[in-house]
């Protein structure tokens, strides 16, 4: 489970996150959404013990981020949107060092990074370094790391970046049976189209707080759109599609057209 009460993070005079109030039980997918700059990545911060809040309150399966950090990180799996590798490593030897940080030692360790490597289909590259790995297979080394302790709890933030079609579908049904197990899962996207197909439940912060949370269906009732794509537009401010594209094609215009405009 995931459960934040009054959530505030302040950077100087900056709020990050203003007195916000989550909820995710076990089973749930759910899409944590928002424009750049809404407190996203600052609240995934706070629930992974990378930063602690400037008041409020937040526990992550059962335990307080802030006074029991370590049962936080060891009952949690993180995929982050920049996730920084060893590239010198072999991806069996990064996978061996996050085992061996997990307690995951020895035969098990080794199983487990073949299932795990296995199941995304680069088992054969097992022992190259990461700096040969593409940038879709160094994603799936993330995810792999992820996974690797079974986690209670997955922190996912653009997971399917940079996977290719087979890859991000065995993710999307790895993701619903590790609901079905009971985990509990926290997904962020920009790809607004994944999230209404997979998530349970959705909930949209701006400016630190959140503004909706329901069913894709829901929200887009509540907005009277068509799409979570159009309600998210009409919740968070966002410029007409159609318009933006025209002022592009103006000002692309305006420059010039692509002819040669030299003096």
């Amino acid at each position: 489970m995931i459960e934040t009460k009054g959530l505030t993070r302040t950077f100087g005079q900056t709020v990050a996150v203003r007195d916000l109030d989550l909820r995710v039980e076990p089973g749930e997918i759910v899409g944590f959404l928002g424009p750049n700059g809404a407190g996203k990545s600052t609240t995934v911060k706070i629930l992974t013990c990378m930063i602690k809040p400037t008041s409020g309150s937040a526990r992550v399966a059962g335990f307080d981020v802030e006074q029991d950090p370590m049962e936080v990180k060891r009952r949690l799996g993180y995929v982050p949107e920049a996730g920084a590798l060893y590239e010198t490593l072999t991806a069996d030897e990064y996978l061996g060092m996050v085992a061996a940080l997990r307690g995951i030692v020895g035969k098990q360790a080794h199983t487990k990074i073949g299932e795990l490597l296995g199941l995304f289909d680069i088992l054969a590259a097992r022992n190259k370094r990461l700096a040969e790995f593409s940038k879709g297979m160094k994603q799936k080394v993330l995810i792999s790391a992820a996974l690797m302790s079974n986690p209670e709890v997955l922190f996912l933030d653009e997971p399917l970046n940079g996977l290719d079609a087979n890859a991000a579908l065995v993710m999307k049904q790895l993701l619903r049976e590790l609901a079905s197990q009971g985990r509990t899962i926290l997904f962020c996207s920009h790809i607004l189209e994944v999230v209404e197909r997979i998530c349970t439940r959705i909930v949209i912060i701006n400016e630190g707080r959140t503004i909706v949370d329901g069913t894709a269906a829901e929200i887009a009732a509540r907005t009277g759109t068509s799409t979570l794509e159009d309600a998210f537009a009409e919740l968070t401010g966002v410029r007409d599609a159609a318009e933006v594209t025209r002022d592009l094609l103006a000002a692309l215009g305006s420059s010039g057209g692509g002819q040669d405009v030299r003096p």
